[in-house]
């Protein structure tokens, strides 16, 4: 009978090297997969539950009102390096849960030059993002302004009725919208070349 041939020690160190770094390669590839992917699931999950007092994206309008009222406050900063004033044109309004509401910022840029901002936005108590329904606003959107511009931006909402169903908010009384303006980085454009000018060169 003959024997089975038997693989040289050595090699099959070499085999189960190979595997090890072919299992360790793909978990390297997987976990950066899960990395780049986290931001957006993340976004995701913040938008539709309302997560961290993130309000919702309006699907539709409201189709009903409740009879309970309640307070909206509206909050304004702008971050360092924005030479912008940022300022609700109220700071408070009672609304009627289900009651589409339009309200206005008012934006101005004070420097003697051309700047982008960018706003993002939650609500607070964090809990009640999951009812705050944006039909409209300026947030998330580049606003370039020129020097000394004015601008009114606008912002459309409801507060959905089913927070008149929530155990936990009975006692809620004022929800607060707040906006930052961030400064945007504008790429730099290449200076062009003056089809006038000449190259100089020898005589």
């Amino acid at each position: 009978m003959t024997e089975p041939t038997k693989i040289p020690s050595a090699r099959r160190a070499s085999h189960r090297d190979l595997l090890v770094a072919f299992a360790c390669g793909g978990f390297v590839a997987m976990m950066l997969g899960v990395s780049f992917a986290a931001v957006p699931l993340y976004s995701w999950f913040c938008r539709t539950t309302g997560f961290g007092g993130t309000p919702q994206v309006a699907k539709s309008l409201p189709t009903r009102k409740s009879g309970r009222m309640i307070t909206v406050r509206f909050d304004s900063n702008v971050a360092d390096g924005l030479p912008w004033s940022f300022e609700p044109e109220r700071h408070t309004i009672d609304v009627r849960l289900g009651g589409v509401v339009t309200i206005y910022y008012k934006v101005t840029n004070q420097a003697a030059r051309v700047i982008t901002g960018q706003a993002g936005y939650n609500v607070s108590p964090s809990t009640v993002g999951i009812y705050f329904e944006k039909i409209n606003c300026f947030c998330f959107t580049r606003q370039t302004m020129k020097p000394g511009e004015e601008r009114d931006m606008a912002v459309v909402f409801y507060v959905d009725p089913k927070l008149a169903n929530d155990s936990e908010l009975n006692r809620l009384n004022t929800i607060t919208l707040s906006y930052t303006f961030y400064p945007v980085r504008e790429p730099e454009q290449p200076v062009a070349e003056n089809p006038d000018t000449e190259k100089s060169g020898p005589i």
